[in-house]
């Protein structure tokens, strides 16, 4: 059975009381004089210059709850009555409370304090600072020999709709959340941004599935990581985070890892195996790349999404497990579904908050952010504070920043790149030099698929940059059908095929002259680079 801890203010008026002072009512002391309501601690936060009071009352609910622990605590603000002052002091007694809500449950006293400690105890609690029910007491009823018993207690709810200037308040601390749901991740990214910001509004009110989509190393584990860990510091969640990537498991083994065994099950099952989806219980399950699951797979996973319960392997009897699940994958599910390979059931389960994250090519503003925050990562893994000198720093941006730079692996290539130049640098500078191997090592890296899919870049090279999208597209299919052509006049008959039957003389060769002269680009100069003929 829990312990019952409750969370209040010494009211300074009310608790009050010297020779008479049993024969008044009194809510702190009348709250551990309820015979239906045990108390076994007692959190007592008093203001300045009432420590006198304070242990008083303390005595006091010693003789009438002799079970009760009583802990005082000073709570230091200079003006009651100031919302931001009262809300920073409870805030930051709250942050710094150890709770422990597998063990204990909480009760937080509103009947003492000012109005505003009372709003801001509402606050708190009702965005799960506090872990806790609010409870309000009230005297007994008058009789002819006066007041008779302890009193009543309930538990209410406030009406916040005259206290509306908090709301600024409020909105600071949502920013904070966001900040610390984006922590890690540098961004300038206006989407990116605004795209944080609704999963925070999610993550805090929902339980439901989410499902991210993006590329390898787009930083979908760092974000689900990062929504468990802003869910438990709210005491949303009090399990483990559980991370999978279901394109390593394969054959027998994947339902035994996900919903574990009973002994014997199978041939090598010598001892049960509690599973993955136990072991999240309570807390959060990230399944990354969820569309390489089997079809078995999935069909007992969009059970326990459900239902909350599932049978491991070989077993007869069901298990329960209450996790959040946030799934990531790089596939096109839809496509999958319309295929057969994809359950069309569990993509309607998971569908409901869904998040595009783009890749380091969708976010060219934040590779110069990212480059401080990775070199912030290596000094302090490593103990050696590296930087840039301003050309090498220049050097490197202008071709991370520039369509040659393909960022095939994202922001974990950006990650690895930034340690490779941290590790080669002398004396804690990444110079010139050092920047130009990095360069030269990533073109390298990425020379077969641009040789294969952009030959605008092999041809302009850093020129390429110089043109819109619309021109590089057009120019793509116009070299490519260039290098499948013998002759300028060859490869002009092809491209001016419908246009030139409407001429009397058609000088398709001439016509691919001048288009390719647009870019600088000659024939002959094609031939040179591109064609052994």
């Amino acid at each position: 059975m829990k312990k019952r801890v409750v969370i209040g203010f010494l009211g300074v008026t009310l608790d009050q009381g010297r020779a008479r002072r049993w024969q008044r009512w009194r809510p702190t002391v009348s709250l551990c004089e309820q015979p239906d309501l045990p108390i076994d601690r007692f959190e007592l936060l008093y203001p300045p210059g009432y420590e006198t009071l304070a242990n008083r009352v303390k005595n006091d609910l010693a003789g009438v709850s002799p079970s009760t622990e009583v802990r005082l605590t000073p709570l230091v603000t200079q003006d009651p009555w100031d919302f931001e002052e009262v809300y920073a002091s409870l805030h930051d007694f709250a942050r710094g409370y150890t709770f422990d809500i597998d063990n204990e449950e909480y009760l937080v006293h509103i009947t003492t304090g000012t109005h505003v400690a009372q709003i801001c105890w509402f606050l708190l609690t009702e965005a799960r600072y506090l872990p806790a029910r609010l409870v309000q007491t009230a005297p007994p009823q008058q009789t002819d020999e006066g007041e008779s018993g302890p009193g009543t207690v309930s538990i209410i709810d406030l009406d916040l709709s005259r206290y509306n200037h908090i709301a600024q308040r409020f909105k600071r601390e949502r920013e904070e959340t966001v900040s610390f749901l984006k922590a890690g991740i540098a961004t300038r990214n206006p989407r990116f941004n605004a795209l944080i910001d609704q999963i925070e509004r999610v993550a805090v009110r929902s339980r439901a599935p989410i499902l991210l989509i993006g590329p390898t190393g787009a930083g979908k584990s760092f974000l689900a990581r990062r929504v468990y860990e802003l869910k438990r510091n709210r005491h949303q969640l009090d399990g483990s985070f559980i991370e999978i990537n279901c394109a390593t498991l394969r054959g027998d083994s994947a339902m035994s890892t996900l919903f574990g065994h009973v002994k014997g099950a199978f041939t090598g099952a010598q001892s049960a195996r509690g599973g993955l989806l136990r072991a999240a219980d309570r807390g959060l399950l990230f399944l990354d790349e969820i569309g390489e699951l089997g079809m078995d797979e999935q069909a007992m996973l969009l059970k326990a999404v459900e239902e909350k319960r599932f049978s491991p392997v070989g077993a007869d009897v069901e298990v329960s497990s209450d996790f959040q699940l946030i799934a990531g994958t790089h596939r096109d599910l839809r496509t999958m579904v319309a295929q057969g390979a994809f359950r069309e059931d569990l993509y309607a389960r998971i569908n409901l908050w869904t998040y595009d994250l783009p890749g380091l090519a969708g976010r060219i503003e934040d590779i110069e952010p990212n480059l401080e925050f990775e070199l912030d990562r290596f000094g302090h893994e490593q103990g050696e504070q590296v930087r840039f000198n301003v050309e090498a720093r220049r050097r490197y941006l202008d071709f991370a920043t520039s369509a040659r730079a393909a960022w095939t692996g994202n922001f974990r290539e950006l990650s690895a790149s930034v340690t490779r130049m941290a590790t080669l640098a002398d004396a804690g500078r990444i110079t010139e030099d050092n920047a130009a191997q990095e360069i030269e090592r990533l073109q390298r890296t990425w020379t077969p698929p641009l040789a294969e899919a952009d030959v605008v870049i092999r041809t302009l090279g850093a020129r390429a940059d110089e043109y819109d999208l619309f021109d590089r597209l057009q120019l793509q299919r116009v070299l490519e059908v260039c290098e499948t052509s013998v002759s300028l006049s060859d490869a002009g008959r092809k491209l001016f095929a419908v246009s030139r039957q409407s001429r009397k003389q058609p000088n398709d060769a001439d016509r691919l002259r001048k288009y390719l002269a647009r870019f600088d680009v000659e024939w002959g100069d094609w031939l040179s680079v591109h064609d052994d003929r």
